[in-house]
């Protein structure tokens, strides 16, 4: 009597309970609870702005962390992945490649002047890692990042996120790591004068973690014109916030700035393939130039990966989704807290934003959690922000239609709705509210 055993290739992608399982056994207990408490969907699908779940529903994803701004499956994309697929995926890493080469090509002419170096890796945190590797190969063995930031969650990069939650569990961290309140140069300041030559600071154009905080204007040439009378090595992580989420393709080009590294990810695979990369100006990465094999990563640009770097760079041109995403960043921000603060009031601490970078900050602890909840039942993804449980975030697509910000703003209306009465009791039976 023959026997088999059903896998998870086996399993119906409509079958709930054996995916609860498969995570409960091989995954995340509580990655299962997460799921549940979300609505117990499994996403099946995805095109342009849209999930597509087990079921046949369809949800306007939001949300992904900043990842989809071509939106998923985004036809350029696919082609240059299929393409690369079906001739060369992996390389050999002992014969130069030219997808590498031209992928490296293709983000330094976008990137700010200036920055002509390019190592390629699979995720955000390890391009900070890199970056630190980097700031080590001249000398600064000082690490400073600001209050709420956030940079990943490899021990190098947990050292500079600015979180004790994550932190805490993994101590000690790397030694020479400090942290400043974000947008505030002076105290950088103060710092840097106690380490000439030795400090290496990242920060992030907005912090998005911490819940779209933006700093005041003219920060960032502080930030630089600091790192350069004290010798400190400049790196602005643009993971999240690079590839045209802020209206801009980078957030260094709002001051017109040009850090000693920058770092992109996320956004950067087309919503196909992790992809990240730090890109430095020559002097920072000379001792990579000199030795090749000083930090390597097996994957590191795998030509699969950039291929859709290639088919990402060339799709938010083609569209002309940088100009998109600020225009549409700033008539959703308008809206958005029309609708957030006509429902909530004073629960409402403050709707802002940059480009399609958007977040609801509540004076209150609660609204947010049920807020993202109560979303997802009214058909739309958002997120919720590690470093603030305050805060709600929108990190739409720039490929969204008009007939797409209808529906989010319509679901935004109804579930404010729903809401509001739990944390303003009064404005049960009110008209505006009912």
């Amino acid at each position: 009597m023959t026997t088999t055993t059903t896998t998870a290739l086996d399993a119906p992608a409509h079958d709930w309970d054996r995916i609860g399982q498969l995570y409960r056994a091989h995954l995340s207990k509580g990655r299962a609870t997460l799921g549940e408490l979300f609505g117990g969907h499994i996403e099946t699908e995805s095109e342009g702005a849209w999930i597509t779940t087990h079921d046949g529903r369809r949800f306007l994803n939001c949300g992904s962390y900043g990842v989809l701004i071509t939106g998923a499956r985004h036809p350029v994309v696919v082609r240059h992945v299929m393409e690369q697929l079906h001739r060369h995926p992996v390389a050999s890493r002992v014969f130069l490649e030219p997808q590498a080469a031209f992928a490296a090509e293709a983000l330094v002419a976008r990137a700010p002047k200036g920055l002509e170096r390019v190592h390629f890796a699979g995720s955000g945190a390890e391009a900070v890692e890199t970056a630190i590797k980097i700031a080590r190969t001249l000398g600064k063995d000082q690490l400073i990042a600001t209050d709420g930031g956030y940079h990943g969650k490899t021990m190098g990069a947990l050292s500079l996120t600015g979180k004790d939650l994550f932190q805490a569990p993994f101590r000690p961290l790397l030694p020479g790591t400090h942290h400043v309140p974000y947008g505030d140069a002076e105290a950088l300041e103060e710092l840097l004068r106690t380490m000439p030559g030795r400090a290496c600071f990242v920060v992030e154009p907005v912090q998005g973690e911490a819940g779209v905080v933006l700093p005041p204007p003219g920060y960032l040439r502080a930030v630089q014109e600091l790192c350069r009378a004290y010798d400190a090595f400049f790196v602005l992580d643009e993971i999240q916030t690079g590839l045209g989420r802020l209206g801009s393709w980078w957030g260094a080009d709002e001051e017109a700035i040009t850090p000693d590294a920058l770092l992109a990810g996320k956004a950067l695979g087309g919503g196909v393939l992790p992809v990240s990369a730090v890109i430095a100006t020559p002097q920072a990465f000379r001792a990579f130039d000199k030795d090749p094999y000083l930090h390597t990563s097996t994957f590191s640009g795998t030509p699969l990966a950039m291929a859709a770097v290639r088919g990402a760079l060339a799709a938010v041109e083609q569209d002309g989704l940088v100009g998109r995403a600020r225009e549409l960043g700033a008539e959703m921000l308008t809206t958005v807290r029309e609708i957030a603060t006509r429902h909530y009031g004073p629960v409402v601490r403050e709707v802002r934003g940059k480009g399609l970078l958007i977040g609801i900050e509540f004076a209150i602890p609660g609204p947010a959690g049920d807020l993202l909840i109560e979303l997802i039942q009214h058909g739309v993804v958002a997120n919720h922000s590690l470093n603030s449980h305050l805060v709600l975030r929108l990190t739409p697509p720039a490929v969204l239609t008009a007939s797409d910000t209808r529906y989010l703003y319509e679901a935004l209306d109804r579930s404010c709705r729903a809401q509001a009465a739990r944390y303003i009791p009064t404005l049960e039976g009110d008209s505006d509210h009912a």
